[in-house]
């Protein structure tokens, strides 16, 4: 068994795919193939199914995924360690990141400073919903993940705190009012965003006894906003995952505050900080520093 075997078995995983595996890693697809059926006859086990094009780990592949990530995560992690004796010159840093708020509002302005600071270091983001990004930092796919949700399972970093809002067309009558409820929007249809803002959207009409009318879910944050201008329903999103320019790129909006207020907290999520890669301590460091 090899780390270029478990490196190969951990990235048809990740790709769900043999030839793209291949192309990531500038091998031949025989090359890859090779690899995977060479570890499956060392363990005795099928770890890959091929359906056509598709690659699905087996139920046992997946239990010996986890595994084959913590080998990878913590020879990543001493291979840091080396080089941060000599000033974390080289490494990888996983991260995981959920919507807008992360990906276009945190990241940028973190990265900003920290690929300065560590040029040396390649940074890979996976991007999904908060709950992708959980479970990523479970699997050991990610380093690093940005979460709304303190967590007992990890180690968590908060970076920053906004509120809720409710998305409603201009021209609809709650729009006369300064803040909403959840009671004033039980009965309207509403446009649900799945990137993350659910979980917080949910709950806040469960407190009062009540459920959102949901007619449609959404991942992408742009279709929900069409959707409200349009008049089509009404939503809810926390104020970060809006665009900087909505007043005039969506002038058939209104975004009102919920009563009572809804705090959201946005941070990062570590397995365990002190046992972190150092390009993982590093990249907290910054963003601990960082004005966002």
């Amino acid at each position: 068994m090899t780390f270029t075997q478990l490196e190969i078995f951990a990235l048809v995983a990740e790709l769900r795919g043999f030839t793209a595996a291949a192309l990531r890693l500038g091998v031949s697809q025989s090359a890859v193939s090779h690899a995977i059926k060479s570890l499956e006859q060392e363990l005795g086990v099928q770890l890959i199914e091929r359906q056509g094009a598709v690659a699905d780990v087996t139920e046992l592949g997946q239990r010996l995924l986890v595994r084959a990530r913590e080998i990878l995560g913590l020879a990543e992690s001493m291979r840091q360690e080396v080089a941060a004796a000599s000033g974390l010159n080289k490494g990888l840093l996983r991260i995981g990141s959920f919507g807008p708020t992360s990906s276009l509002k945190l990241i940028p302005a973190i990265l900003d400073v920290f690929q300065k600071r560590y040029p040396g270091i390649e940074v890979r983001i996976d991007e999904g919903t908060d709950g992708d990004t959980l479970q990523w930092i479970l699997d050991r796919r990610v380093d690093i993940g940005f979460i709304q949700q303190a967590d007992d399972r990890f180690d968590t970093v908060d970076l920053v705190e906004d509120q809720m809002v409710a998305l409603l067309p201009a021209n609809h009558e709650l729009a006369a009012k300064k803040s909403v409820s959840a009671q004033d929007l039980a009965h309207e249809p509403f446009i649900m965003p799945d990137a993350g803002c659910s979980t917080l959207i949910e709950p806040l009409f469960a407190a009062q006894g009540l459920c959102p009318q949901v007619r449609y879910r959404m991942s992408q944050v742009l279709t929900v906003l069409g959707m409200v201008g349009r008049g089509d329903g009404v939503s809810g999103m926390a104020e970060l995952a809006l665009p900087v320019d909505l007043a005039a790129s969506h002038p058939n909006i209104a975004v009102r505050p919920f009563s009572p207020p809804v705090r959201r907290r946005v941070g990062l999520a570590l397995r365990n900080l002190a046992q972190a890669s150092p390009a993982a301590k590093a990249f907290v460091e910054v963003a601990r520093k960082v004005k966002l």
